[in-house]
């Protein structure tokens, strides 16, 4: 007889909107897993345990071990999920919009979040908020005007898409630095659209196995 294979491993922190982008994947393509939460702030950071360093080297979340392999990056990670699970499919067949796809996607995982993630902001001390601020809503000034030629009900078009998984959980962190999403209509409207998604309720950071009590939906 032969054994089922083990479920998938994703190790994940509930507030990590590259963990988001990841549960947001299994999500929609039906795949359980269990979940190992990594407390990026107790005990000076559980990622950087050798337990965890002998997970991911980056001593970073998300990281999920799946078919044998152990994956980090999240996009990395959505890209396996992509070529194993095509279905439903988070980039578009037509290339032109595949291409918008990981457009509106690298702009955000390369071009917002690194530069307002943790442990950028430790380095920056007392002034972490205002610079969380000014780089979400530089990088938001520019999305808001690719979004207004891509998009349809989401990021591109009428299909969710990679760059949607990479979208919501960035509104979430601009929320929750307080940024003004007065000049961001677009973005605004397609997070709305997206957050009444099962997928993208159910890996809401609100909703996870580590959220603290006070932050639980």
């Amino acid at each position: 007889m032969i054994s089922a294979a083990p479920k998938p491993i994703l190790y994940s922190y509930f507030r990590s909107s590259c963990s988001w982008r990841v549960r947001i994947a299994l999500a929609l393509k039906g795949i359980s897993y269990d979940l190992v939460p990594v407390n990026l702030l107790k005990d000076g950071g559980q990622q950087f345990s050798a337990e965890f360093k002998a997970v991911n080297p980056m001593q970073q979340v998300p990281a999920l071990k799946i078919d044998g392999i152990t994956l980090s990056q999240s996009l990395a990670i959505i890209h396996y999920l992509e070529d194993t699970h095509p279905n439903p499919r988070l980039l578009p067949q037509d290339p032109k919009k595949r291409a918008q796809v990981r457009m509106i996607a690298d702009h955000i995982v390369s071009g917002i979040q690194p530069l307002q993630n943790l442990n950028v902001l430790k380095q920056i001390g007392e002034k972490k908020t205002e610079w969380a601020q000014n780089c979400i809503a530089s990088g938001f000034q520019a999305l808001e005007q690719i979004l207004q030629h891509t998009a349809g009900h989401y990021c591109v078009g009428d299909e969710v898409s990679m760059a949607d998984l990479c979208l919501v959980p960035q509104v979430s962190n601009a929320e929750r630095f307080k940024v003004d999403m007065g000049p961001y209509p677009t973005i605004t409207r397609i997070n709305k659209a997206l957050l009444e998604l099962e997928a993208f309720r159910v890996s809401h950071p609100s909703r996870q196995p580590d959220t603290p009590a006070e932050l639980r939906a």
